[in-house]
């Protein structure tokens, strides 16, 4: 079994326990830099002791200067700005632990809206731009996202809001064991799939076509 990584974005903190395990649980910790003061704000709260992140990744200009003094030895710098912090996060762990094979994004919601939309996007585009992509999902106190690139079955459990996004309106999906069946829907806007509801406990999502998509559980 792969080793699990925490990337703590730059959104609303978990305050739950789902999220809060998982970070607790979690082999490598990596902090986007505009996150690493609330982490420390939280750590004693989660573990009930130090823990430090391994990293602090991002361009560094949301961080104080004495913050960046006092913890320069687990900064890494990246000027760049082509990809948010999010992705430098989940590329630095990529190409430097290839143990790894599930990546949690805590923190990744809340706050501006924008950006929220934009780090859900991303998890549909990192599995166009990692070639054997970890399993990654955005965890927080409210909801469980993660992307899908062909038919899958998903155990959910009954009962389970379930909503489906696609930026490839080409693309149809037929399924099994929801409320109301997407075999009709046409992906041309966000909401054409949103608010549905599992009836039993797996629901089967049959692709047309190898694609993109986005999978949100409440």
């Amino acid at each position: 079994m792969g080793k699990r990584a925490v990337i703590i974005d730059q959104g609303d903190f978990p305050r739950t326990e789902y999220p809060r395990y998982l970070l607790r649980e979690a082999d490598y910790v990596v902090c986007c830099d505009g996150a690493l003061e609330k982490y420390l704000r939280n750590m004693d709260s989660v573990f009930g002791r130090e823990r430090m992140p391994d990293i602090v990744i991002g361009d560094m200009d949301s961080l104080k200067p004495s913050v960046r003094k006092r913890y320069s030895g687990l900064l890494i710098k990246e000027e760049e700005q082509d990809h948010n912090d999010q992705t430098k996060a989940v590329r630095y762990i990529i190409g430097h632990a290839a143990d790894v094979s599930d990546i949690y994004i805590l923190g990744g919601t809340g706050g501006r809206e924008d950006h929220t939309i934009g780090n859900l996007s991303l998890l549909m585009e990192y599995t166009r731009m990692f070639e054997n992509c970890p399993r990654i999902e955005m965890v927080s106190d409210h909801s469980t996202a993660f992307a899908i690139t062909d038919s899958i079955d998903i155990h959910c459990g009954e009962g389970r809001s379930f909503s489906l996004f696609s930026p490839d309106n080409s693309l149809t999906v037929r399924s099994a064991g929801l409320q109301w069946k997407t075999d009709e829907v046409v992906f041309d806007n966000w909401w054409k799939a949103t608010l549905n509801r599992a009836t039993e406990d797996t629901v089967h999502l049959e692709f047309s076509h190898r694609s993109i998509a986005l999978v949100i559980l409440n």
